[in-house]
């Protein structure tokens, strides 16, 4: 068997398990008032097959992160249905849901500052979730976030410190542990790297990375740098104003893109040879997003796609399996 057919094989093999984490028709509004609503994650359909990591990119707005905490429960849904394991999750968690799935599915936030409580100390953040939700000893709460303080890069003696006491990377840092002490199976990491400078964004990556690997975590991995997403990813989906419209293997999916929209969105990714990326031409998106308040009939990128047809502005294309087994992409083109 060539390596295309294993390769092939291995992915027919992936979707035939039962996924981890499955949305069907995932949608969460908010309400605004006098009838009008915002459209933040519309109608979401996405599967995850365990020890898999799925990067979910978009621009600023388009619903990743509101995606990510009505998928946790952080929010109420409203319509469509999640499950874990096969098992339908509540549309409306109470104290007695969280306490029973905080040892299965968790998140790392994007702001490592506003994140973590600054009354607390270290070892009281990190250890809390141990003490909320798996009756340990206090003793054996403070051993257990001392092992995990020093897998994150950190020192045991860090647990009587405040969260203002160290840099951005380091409260990172804690925001990982904190996540993973209870060991959970699932993490939505919600642009865990954006508030970082790059240098210390390399180092909280790999760290995922290792934790991934000797854990056999299952990540939905949210971020803005394309590059780095396809880095850290096995399969990218990509979501504009609260819907998906393309899903595919990483690689395939970054160098060779579907839908317009995924097509400016990696072009307008900078090039990391400073001469290369002055002497390229922009390839900066057109036109404004849409009110996510007023979402127009159609394609929802059609105000500002290079490649719009008529049936763009009346009809709306839903996402549909290419002759790849690995893609699915929402464009009349298709």
């Amino acid at each position: 068997m060539s390596h295309e057919d294993k390769q092939s094989a291995a992915m027919q093999s992936t979707a035939m398990q039962t996924p981890l984490v499955k949305t069907r028709e995932l949608t969460k509004y908010f309400d605004m008032g006098r009838g009008q609503r915002v459209h933040a994650v519309d109608g979401v359909s996405l599967a995850i097959a365990e020890r898999e990591i799925v990067g979910l990119v978009g621009e600023s707005g388009s619903g990743k992160s509101t995606f990510g905490k009505t998928l946790l429960g952080l929010h109420d849904k409203t319509a469509g249905e999640v499950r874990f394991r096969g098992e339908a999750l509540p549309a409306h968690y109470r104290a007695a849901d969280y306490q029973r799935l905080a040892g299965n599915m968790q998140m790392i936030f994007q702001d490592p500052y506003s994140s973590l409580n600054p009354r607390m100390t270290v070892g009281e953040i990190v250890g809390e979730g141990l003490s909320l939700h798996a009756h340990l000893k206090s003793a054996e709460v403070k051993e257990r976030v001392a092992e995990w303080l020093r897998r994150v890069g950190l020192q045991p003696d860090h647990m009587s410190r405040y969260p203002h006491e160290f840099s951005g990377g380091q409260r990172q840092r804690l925001g990982i542990a904190r996540a993973l002490i209870l060991e959970p199976d699932f993490v939505v990491c919600d642009e865990p790297i954006s508030a970082l400078d790059v240098s210390v964004q390399a180092q909280v990556v790999n760290l995922l990375g290792e934790l991934k690997e000797s854990m056999g975590l299952t990540l939905l991995f949210i971020a803005h740098d394309l590059s780095m997403v396809r880095y850290v990813s096995d399969r990218m989906a990509v979501m504009y104003l609260g819907s998906l419209v393309e899903i595919g293997r990483a690689d395939e999916l970054y160098f060779d893109p579907k839908h317009p929209y995924t097509e400016v969105l990696i072009g307008s990714n900078p090039e990391p040879d400073p001469k290369l990326e002055r002497g390229r031409p922009s390839t900066a998106i057109q036109g404004e997003i849409p009110s996510p308040v007023n979402v127009p009939a159609g394609c929802r990128f059609a105000n500002r796609c290079p490649k719009v047809m008529d049936v763009c502005r009346q009809v709306t294309p839903q996402l549909i399996p290419l002759k790849e087994l690995t893609r699915q992409v929402a464009c009349h083109l298709y």
